[in-house]
């Protein structure tokens, strides 16, 4: 029997409802038996807790606010914050929230200035929200971003991180490990020998993985439309690293996210 796959970190509200329909009623046949749905904004947020409530599929949805897009306006904020609070007992974590390192590489590429302390500033309240309402943070955080994450983490005793698709130095890495923050590995991992190298250096016991959908991949998913099912090749590729079977494997990063995230395993 094949070993059961959770996607640990995917956009469902990114989907127009018919390609969603049809992503839902594949999960069957690939052994997907769960999703970690992340959150853009508050209309992600409500569309998100919408889906979960009308259907029987295994959607686990976290909220936050995207870090790469413009900020939310004071009432914007509040106005998911205090949306977050009446819904906590329907979510399983804070996130997709973190600090927006593309959107300020960019920018400086492009000869315009960046402020960034404003979003360290909202990164802080939402991982303030985490320690609050007792719940795991999914984290957009890379390369020197994740130091700065990791401060604020320490800062506020949230120890249940999960920094997704993780990029950055084996001294970031190593911070990481000895904290027990987890990471999530995308289909990229087949592909690219930088991931590899983090697999490779990060113990199975705090992996994850996901798809990120509807990102798409390259190499050998260069025009494929991204599906959870990718995620057995990710396994596949995680075993040989960690010099484990694809059963155990599996297993493990089967267990450690319903570990992380309290799911009905």
């Amino acid at each position: 029997m094949a070993i059961p796959i959770i996607d640990a970190h995917l956009h469902l509200d990114l989907y127009e409802q018919e390609e969603r329909e049809a992503l839902l009623n594949s999960l069957g046949a690939f052994g997907v038996k769960g999703l970690v749905a992340v959150s853009m904004h508050l209309d992600s947020c409500r569309s998100l807790l919408a889906l979960k409530r009308r259907t029987d599929q295994p959607i686990y949805p976290a909220f936050g606010y995207h870090p790469e897009q413009a900020l939310p306006d004071a009432s914007e904020e509040e106005q998911l914050f205090r949306w977050i609070r009446d819904h906590r007992e329907e979510m399983y974590a804070i996130g997709e929230v973190g600090l927006p390192y593309y959107a300020r590489l960019e920018a400086e590429k492009a000869g315009r200035g960046f402020d960034l302390e404003p979003y360290i500033w909202l990164l802080e309240r939402f991982i303030r929200l985490a320690a609050e309402l007792e719940k795991p943070i999914v984290l957009h955080a890379v390369y020197e971003d994740a130091d700065i994450a990791c401060d604020l983490l320490e800062k506020h005793g949230v120890e249940r991180a999960h920094f997704h698709w993780f990029k950055g130095s084996e001294e970031t890495l190593q911070r990481m490990k000895e904290r027990g923050y987890f990471i999530s590995v995308t289909p990229d991992v087949v592909y690219k020998e930088k991931i590899r190298d983090i697999v490779r250096a990060y113990p199975l016991s705090l992996l994850m993985v996901e798809t990120d959908e509807p990102w798409p991949f390259q190499g050998p998913y260069e025009g494929v439309r991204t599906h959870p099912g990718m995620i057995r090749d990710s396994i596949r590729e995680i075993a040989a690293i960690h010099n484990r079977s694809e059963a155990e494997t599996g297993e493990a990063l089967w267990a450690n996210t319903v570990r992380f995230y309290r799911l009905q395993g």
